[in-house]
């Protein structure tokens, strides 16, 4: 591999890595808990993790390479949600979802349904400069997307 395909292996797997931490510390520490379009963002950047890492271990050249586009785009896809999620907590547009909340554990169900906070979509629970953590999450990953797509195509 050429330093430039090494070097977008790395960041396929460690911008949606590092943003599924920040995703998860802020859920465990800092209770910010994700509504339904926060689980959906998170599910494309799984998956790019998995094939990043993938690409590590693959003998192939071609399917390594492969693999590393395809976690880019994934990585563009989960941008791509943060935008339609950041235009919804600005309410520049509707979301079309049913915002839930987690039951937890313990108790009768019915209690444990009266004591859950439904996440509402179009609420962001925090924001920083004016941008929440759906619009974070669309700027890296569309820039980091970007970023590994071009190195791959600099690297042909």
């Amino acid at each position: 591999m050429t330093p430039s395909e090494r070097l977008a292996r790395l960041l396929a797997l460690l911008v949606p890595a590092a943003l599924l931490a920040g995703a998860w510390i802020g859920q465990l520490f800092f209770h910010l808990y994700p509504c339904e379009m926060c689980h959906w963002q998170r599910w494309p950047h799984y998956a790019a993790v998995v094939l990043a890492g993938l690409a590590f271990v693959v003998p192939q050249r071609s399917v390594a390479k492969s693999l590393i586009i395809v976690a880019a785009l994934l990585i563009a896809i989960s941008g791509a949600i943060g935008v339609f999620h950041a235009g919804v907590e600005w309410h520049w547009w509707n979301g079309f979802t049913a915002c839930t909340g987690s039951l937890g554990s313990g108790g009768s169900t019915l209690d444990r349904i009266m004591n859950t906070a439904v996440i509402p979509c179009d609420v962001a629970q925090w924001r920083f400069l004016g941008i929440s953590l759906a619009g974070y999450n669309a700027l890296i990953s569309l820039a980091g997307a970007a970023l590994i797509l071009g190195m791959m195509r600099k690297a042909r």
